[in-house]
Formats: C-alpha cells, sequence, structure tokens
C-alpha cells in the first residue's frame, strides 16, 4: 500500500458525488432509478456486512469490500454485474487484500443459506469468474484506505479517547459506507465528520479544537450525511 494517501490510487480515483450517482443506460432501460440504484448498493453493504459476520474477518475487509462493490458501479451496470454476486466477491477479493483470506468454498456455503432460489445459489466457479471481471473493472486497483487510520489519533487529539466516544465514532464510520462517502471524499475528512456527528449527539463542544485544525466546516458537518444516519446507537 501506497505510504501516503495523496499518492495512492484511491487519492487519483476519487470522484466527484455526480459522477457517483449515474445509473447505466442499460440499468435504466430495465427501470433501475437512481433510488432504486442507492438501494441495492445499501442492500448489498448489508449483506456483505451478513456474509462477514458469519465467515469471521475483520470490520476494515468488510470496508474494503464495500468500496470495491461501490467501484464497480460506477464503471459497470447491475443489470451485467448481479449484485448478489458482486457483493460477496467482493468481499473473498477484500479477505485477500487485507491479508485475512477467506475460503471460496466457506463464502459459497452461506450463500447458499441466504438464498433459497437456485438462480441465486452460486458455486466457486462463479466467484472465481465473478473476481476476474472485478479486477479488470478496477484496473486492479485494490488499495483502499479508511477513515480507522486516523481515528484513533484524532480522537485522543480533541481529547474524545474515552470508550464511549471512541465506540460511537466507530460506529459512524461504519455506517459511512452504507453510502458512497468512500469514493467521494478523503478518509481523514470523513473521519473527522464523523467525530463532529458524534460529538454533537454526545453534547460534547469541538468547536475550539475544530478552528485550530483549520478546516472547512461546511465539508465536516456533511449536513446531507448527517441527516442520513440512523442514531439508534447514539
Amino acid at each position: 500500500m501506497a505510504a501516503n494517501f495523496w499518492t495512492s490510487s484511491h487519492y487519483k480515483q476519487l470522484l466527484d458525488q455526480e459522477d457517483v450517482d449515474v445509473v447505466s443506460p442499460l440499468d435504466r432501460e430495465k427501470g433501475i432509478t437512481l433510488e432504486d440504484f442507492k438501494l441495492i448498493k445499501m442492500q448489498m453493504a448489508n449483506y456483505i456486512s451478513k456474509l462477514a459476520q458469519h465467515v469471521k474477518v475483520r470490520q476494515r475487509v468488510v470496508a474494503t469490500a464495500v468500496t470495491y462493490m461501490r467501484r464497480v458501479y460506477t464503471k459497470k451496470s447491475m443489470s451485467e454485474y448481479d449484485p448478489r454476486l458482486v457483493a460477496p466477491t467482493c468481499l473473498y477479493l477484500a479477505s485477500k487484500a487485507e491479508e485475512s483470506t477467506v475460503q471460496a468454498k466457506l463464502l459459497v456455503f452461506y450463500i447458499k443459506k441466504f438464498y433459497n432460489d437456485d438462480k441465486y445459489r452460486y458455486e466457486i466457479k462463479d466467484i472465481l469468474e465473478m473476481e476476474m471481471k472485478i479486477l479488470e473493472a478496477l484496473n486492479y486497483y485494490l488499495v483502499v484506505y479508511h477513515p480507522y487510520r486516523s481515528l484513533s489519533q484524532l480522537l485522543q487529539d480533541a481529547g474524545l479517547s474515552d470508550i464511549s466516544m471512541t465506540q460511537v465514532t466507530w460506529g459512524v464510520v461504519n455506517d459511512t459506507y452504507k453510502m458512497d462517502l468512500a469514493l467521494v471524499h478523503p478518509p481523514h475528512l470523513i473521519a473527522l465528520a464523523c467525530i463532529y456527528i458524534a460529538s454533537v449527539h454526545r453534547d460534547k463542544d469541538t468547536t475550539a479544537w475544530f478552528e485550530e485544525l483549520r478546516v472547512d466546516m461546511n465539508v465536516v458537518s456533511l449536513p446531507d450525511v448527517s441527516a442520513s444516519f440512523p442514531y439508534d446507537y447514539l
């Protein structure tokens, strides 16, 4: 992995939100709207998380897999790349990229437990074939930087490293993968936004700290993002 985010392939692949919110012509022909597109990606992110719990991989693997899945659909249609196969294949690929390898046969075992329809009860060969297609769609760029990397340091710097704030902020970071934020924003800005959201909901005054950082609060506060989060755990 590149030592510096700003020289990495991840940085070079950041997109504007309007470039992410594009439904392919083939999907539009089949009646998939932008709202459908976003909902399917969220459902597949949840599916990846569910599979990950069963095969017992770290959250970082889940985050990388979801990022791969979302990157794929900036280039390929859901009609051609079935999300129900892309999602587990991205988890398989991410487990290798993050050096926490999951056996394809184990994924297939749980896929068959989740789906009764034979059409979606994929075999190992299906996973391996889709893996090659995904690698090509990603142009073999597998580097993903996550907010987790800087989160602990930022929380400590802000004087918010108690267990409660750490758990809440990590929960908010996990929820960012239900959206396309990783494709649009640098990970340190996502981490700062999550700290801001958690501090607001925990009544922590971080105004002075953010002023010292000289960050653009219009970006960090991300009002559209804040409104999208489920706050049941806050």
